[in-house]
């Protein structure tokens, strides 16, 4: 590393160029020279944007849109700019696109698989805006922290335009395939865009630059205020509502749809909604704009908030969750979530969660296939329950599941049971599903048939899926394989699939599976990466929210 470099380092407003230059670009000082010549400076600009590009996989279209769009200006900071505006010009292109061919669909699949590709092109949109947007704001002290987010954040957007493409499944090939070209290069570019950022990390590690982590862990997240910093661990008689459901009418209102209507937009301070004990039939959505949302029911078999949209009956996944919550910030507590449609129905969720720094504690989520979709960036469970049969904990978000415990149902008599499909499309994604001193059982209706009927820890539904189980008990439904092919060797040699520190008697491992993707890492690779203080950078956040919580593993004494 030259100290030339390292020089440049000091003035916030310059860092980024800085880091970037470390990790792949070295500008030319001729554009300084005013007797440059014209082929010269094109040279250089050519130069700066091949060197710009080189950490990506998809160098060639990186070149190409950048080439096109750059002009004059080749600067570090004018490309960082640039390569996030092309982008997001690109992902809105897919969105006109699917407007356009909403407008031919002749069939319920294929118009409801358009709406959803605008509504999560739109997520992708305002993910990349917001990353833009704290890039411009970008300081030495908020550095740890911004390149996390970051990639939660860019990570997400990958994840969106996926799940676009993944709703086609049972709809007009013609019109899938129409938006799959229409997602190719925006795909490639968001790609690009984690690429870089990540590399800003290995540049930070390179370099020892380590700084924020003691101011960051003194800050209070956005969406809490000091005063609430225990909010968790009040009793409901200490908390004080902004709205109370109740069924009977001795509340505000008498659904939770009333409630979430009232919630304020980018309200920068905890909304809590009370809902009292009840059955609660209805189909909730937290939209991105309702931020810093508190849900509290009066306990996990009180509350209950129940739905039954599912594939079967017309309705593509992304859609069937009893609730949805997408703006950042949601704490649940002490409720019941279930998906009624049974096993016949397919996939049919319970809870999909796409907001960031989300917890769910005391909970409890009840379906059959895919009943909690952890879909996108930072997410937390302590101490809930969650039952079903096939993938019915998946998706892509860095989620953490800790003193939780797992219940497999009974499936249909032709049909396994899988605890994960985790959904890591990129290998550069931040996400993981995490199980962490949990038990993965047999619900009691299930236990006679669990010799009969498999269970499984996991699949790959994407091809760097990741799933990690630690010191948890396994009890003895888990078939020996351990884990699941999706289809023929698709994901077995890219997937991450690891155990650590299991107890119980479907925890030995003498005869999981061989696939490449199945690792042995030990304790400390496991507390670097997995631990709730790494994967989803819980000790800066959880603390003010009063959730328990273990930060990295448990003594081995402790198990």
């Amino acid at each position: 590393m030259g100290s030339k470099k390292v020089a440049i380092i000091g003035v916030s407003a310059v860092l980024l160029v800085a880091i970037v230059a470390t990790v792949a670009v070295t500008i030319t000082s001729s554009h300084s020279e005013a007797a440059s010549s014209s082929s010269h400076q094109l040279s250089a600009s050519a130069k700066n944007i091949q060197d710009f590009c080189q950490p990506t996989d998809y160098k060639q279209t990186c070149v190409q849109t950048l080439s096109a769009a750059a002009g004059n200006k080749t600067n570090l900071e004018d490309l960082v700019n640039l390569a996030f505006n092309v982008t997001i010009a690109h992902i809105d292109d897919a969105f006109k696109h699917s407007t356009v061919l909403s407008k031919a669909a002749k069939d319920p699949r294929t118009s409801e698989a358009l709406r959803n590709c605008r509504e999560l092109l739109d997520y992708a949109i305002d993910d990349l805006k917001n990353s833009l947007d704290r890039i411009g704001d970008f300081s030495i002290a908020k550095l740890d922290k911004l390149l996390g987010d970051l990639k939660v954040w860019l990570s997400a957007t990958v994840t969106y335009q996926e799940t676009c493409l993944d709703g086609f499944e049972g709809a007009n090939t013609d019109s899938a395939e129409s938006m799959r070209k229409a997602l190719n290069v925006s795909s490639k570019l968001t790609s690009n865009i984690l690429a870089i950022i990540s590399s800003f990390g290995e540049t930070i590690a390179d370099l020892n630059l380590s700084f924020g982590r003691k101011l960051l862990s003194m800050e209070f997240p956005s969406w809490i205020a000091p005063g609430q910093r225990r909010l968790l661990r009040l009793r409901l008689a200490n908390l004080k509502p902004h709205i109370t459901v109740a069924k009977d009418g001795s509340g505000d209102v008498r659904t939770i749809s009333e409630a979430v209507n009232r919630i304020p937009k980018k309200s920068k301070s905890t909304f809590i909604i009370h809902i009292k004990e009840g059955v609660y039939r209805e189909n909730i959505h937290v939209n991105k704009s309702f931020i810093n949302v508190m849900m509290i029911g009066d306990g996990p078999t009180k509350t209950k908030i129940t739905g039954s949209l599912n594939y079967i009956d017309g309705t593509p996944t992304f859609k069937t969750a009893t609730l949805a919550v997408v703006g950042d910030g949601f704490i649940g507590k002490d409720l019941w979530i279930e998906n009624s449609a049974g096993p016949k129905k397919h996939q049919a969720v319970a809870l999909r969660v796409q907001s960031d720094k989300s917890v769910f504690y005391n909970c409890r989520f009840d379906g059959y296939q895919d009943t909690l979709y952890a879909h996108t960036k930072r997410q937390f469970y302590r101490e809930c329950t969650i039952s079903g049969t096939i993938d019915f904990i998946f998706g892509d978000a860095a989620s953490v599941f800790q003193n939780c415990l797992i219940l497999a149902r009974k499936p249909l008599d032709n049909q396994k049971n899988i605890v994960t499909a985790q959904g890591r499309k990129d290998r550069r994604q931040p996400s993981a599903i995490v199980l962490h001193n949990c038990t993965i059982a047999a619900d009691p209706a299930f236990f006679p048939y669990r010799k009969k009927l498999p269970t499984f820890l996991g699949r790959p539904w994407k091809e760097y899926s990741r799933a990690l189980i630690m010191q948890s008990h396994l009890d003895d439904l888990i078939d020996p394989k351990g884990w699941l092919p999706w289809v023929g060797e698709f994901g077995l040699r890219t997937c991450f699939y690891a155990e650590v520190n299991n107890r119980g008697p479907g925890a030995g491992k003498s005869e999981r599976v061989k696939w490449r993707g199945v690792k042995k890492i030990n304790n400390a690779h496991a507390s670097n990466k997995y631990t709730v203080d790494r994967i989803i950078q819980g000790s800066a956040w959880l603390p003010k929210t009063g959730v328990p919580f273990i930060p990295g593993l448990l003594p081995e004494g402790s198990l």
